[in-house]
């Protein structure tokens, strides 16, 4: 998504459009992706509570994004309109199975071992999607090494090798989780489950400390993954190569393993906030040097510094909000998690957008996304982290 997709869009996909189109095209895929993950999530995650079927919509949602992925090694050159399609599918597919991911982590650790658990599961996830993606790297760099005509070829085959990975390490947590027990012994009913979220809002409106947090990290998380999205577009707005992009990318996810890893015991040791600050304040100093980097030297350094701290702002958001709500209700809580996750990416791409179009210097655009950071820790303040209450992992 953040690498290949983007690129070959406009390259090989898009090929005889002109470039404004094509990146219209991928603007409003990734919205309405968004959007409508916006809208199923908080509900589907409410169904999978009263029904005790997480892992089942998990494992649904998980083929969608494994099929479709798998669907871009034959569309054929210059066929964009099929190749956002699909990727509009996958991210449905991604997204979706990650708010069953994410509700399950309640059901299977204590309080005490969250942030660990939690940031145990990101720092593999970047070294699972880093080895991946360097093996893919290295295909679309030397395709002959691996009997490939050439790079158009490798990448091609490297969304199918990303499906096939995605089946393999999904199978462990399919078959070897046992699966939440229902909060209700009736069948889920959309209508009632629409009930229930409208009482979840009331009730999160109500809790000042969970209210907090949601504000702070929908402003947070904005602006995370707004650099996540938006730092290939700006490297190359500034005239960078995109080999350089792509290894700033590697660097990102293998730094971000161990890095990771270090945030799960700064949490645990010290509390989720403390972490929090740590990667947040990175995140400022690092947005404001990127503002006047000119090499890709400078460009890989920012992504040094933000491999050091990204996982880490994931993993213990994750795990503090983890600990604010109510176990027997985390899908229908994670939900509105992920729903803001969604919105997110949103406002930022936005700000970066009209500023540097008003200003005409994407330097002082990427800038626009301190505020968003600032307001975010703002609101973080204010959250007490002690644990809603105590939770023990099932035998």
């Amino acid at each position: 998504m953040a690498g290949f997709f983007p690129l070959f869009f406009k390259q090989y996909w898009s090929t005889g459009t002109d470039a404004t189109v094509s990146t219209f095209w991928l603007g409003l895929g990734n919205s309405g992706a968004s959007f409508l993950i916006l809208i199923m999530a908080p509900i589907l995650g409410a169904l999978a509570d009263s029904g005790g079927i997480h892992k089942r919509l998990l494992a649904v949602f998980a083929t969608i994004g494994i099929v479709a992925t798998a669907a871009f090694f034959f569309v054929a050159q210059g066929a964009w309109p099929w190749a956002i399609s699909i990727y509009v599918i996958a991210i449905i597919g991604f997204s979706g199975a990650n708010v069953f991911y994410d509700a399950m982590l309640p059901s299977l650790t204590t309080h005490s071992d969250f942030h660990r658990l939690s940031a145990l599961g990101y720092a593999l996830g970047y070294l699972g999607g880093g080895l991946l993606f360097l093996v893919n790297v290295m295909m679309t760099l030397q395709p002959s090494w691996f009997g490939l005509a050439d790079a158009a070829a490798a990448v091609r085959v490297s969304f199918l090798s990303v499906a096939v990975w995605w089946l393999i390490f999904s199978l462990p947590l399919l078959l070897g989780i046992r699966e939440q027990a229902p909060t209700s012994s009736s069948r889920p009913a959309l209508g009632k489950e629409f009930s229930k979220l409208w009482n979840t809002l009331k009730s999160i409106r109500q809790q000042r400390n969970l209210w907090m947090f949601l504000c702070a990290y929908w402003l947070y998380i904005d602006g995370v993954a707004t650099i996540i999205r938006m730092a290939v577009d700006y490297g190359m707005a500034i005239g960078l190569p995109s080999d350089s992009l792509i290894i700033a990318l590697l660097l990102v996810q293998f730094i971000g393993f161990p890095a990771t890893l270090v945030f799960g015991r700064i949490g645990q040791r010290y509390g989720a906030k403390r972490g929090l600050w740590i990667g947040l304040w990175a995140y400022v100093i690092a947005t404001a040097c990127a503002s006047l980097m000119s090499s890709s030297l400078e460009f890989y350094a920012l992504a040094v510094a933000l491999g050091l701290v990204q996982g880490g702002v994931q993993s213990l958001s994750r795990s503090l909000f983890g600990q604010l709500i109510p176990p027997e209700r985390s899908g229908e809580y994670f939900g509105f998690l992920n729903m803001l996750g969604k919105a997110a990416a949103v406002l930022g791409p936005l700000m970066v957008g009209i500023v540097a179009a008003t200003t005409g210097n994407s330097r002082i655009g990427l800038l626009s996304i301190l505020v968003l950071f600032l307001l975010g820790m703002w609101f973080l303040r204010k959250v007490d982290d002690t644990p809603l209450a105590a939770s023990t992992a099932p035998s």
